[in-house]
């Protein structure tokens, strides 16, 4: 049996509102796609012009959005790991041996797997889920951005810019805010405390 590698990496866990993006891909050595890298060292438009590429060239791929809910009950990084497990067990054909960026393995996985710090500017399938990723969420928060403008989603992606938390503190939380996030929740106990709270 051929050996598939899947690679794996997230989108967004910094950021105080919107989900958290995982991806999964596993690359066809016959059929690749120049240009890949950790999505952080690529233009928008480059990453936005790989996107499809990786999507019509891979293997296989899954994209799981993680949202604010699922992160406020477990955490950021279980949630984060979480999401990856879900992302490698919805992979077909099934990867045979994952490669995960980062520092941390998730899990109850479904094939072996090892951990690669910095894993999406070395490996081209870590870099591959990397655009996924990145780009799923941009595209997500645009959206969100539709639904709440005051908070500026289109430009910073939910990050806690001075915007943000400008906006944060005029506005208060919407649902799409990740309530267990510092920011977020200084808000909230802060409401609790006003003299006019009920």
């Amino acid at each position: 049996m051929s050996t598939l590698i899947a690679g794996v990496d997230e989108a967004g866990r910094g950021p105080l509102a919107g989900p958290v993006a995982v991806a999964a891909v596993i690359l066809d050595p016959a059929n690749p796609v120049d240009g890949l890298d950790d999505s952080k060292r690529l233009s928008e438009a480059r990453r936005e012009r790989l996107f499809p590429l990786i999507l019509q060239r891979a293997l296989a791929w899954h994209i799981e959005l993680v949202m604010p809910e699922e992160i406020d009950r477990l955490n950021i990084l279980e949630a984060t790991l979480a999401g990856m497990r879900r992302s490698l067990q919805a992979l077909s054909p099934a990867a045979t041996e994952a490669l995960i960026d980062g520092n941390r393995l998730p899990g109850d996985l479904p094939c072996p797997a090892r951990t690669i710090v910095g894993g999406d500017g070395i490996e081209p399938a870590i870099g591959a889920a990397s655009i996924l990723a990145k780009v799923s969420r941009d595209r997500y928060m645009r959206v969100l951005h539709l639904r709440h403008p005051q908070y500026g989603f289109d430009a910073h992606k939910g990050y806690p810019t001075p915007f943000h938390l400008d906006a944060l503190q005029q506005h208060g939380p919407c649902p799409e805010h990740r309530r267990s996030f510092a920011p977020v929740r200084r808000h909230l106990q802060a409401d609790l405390l006003s003299p006019g709270a009920p």
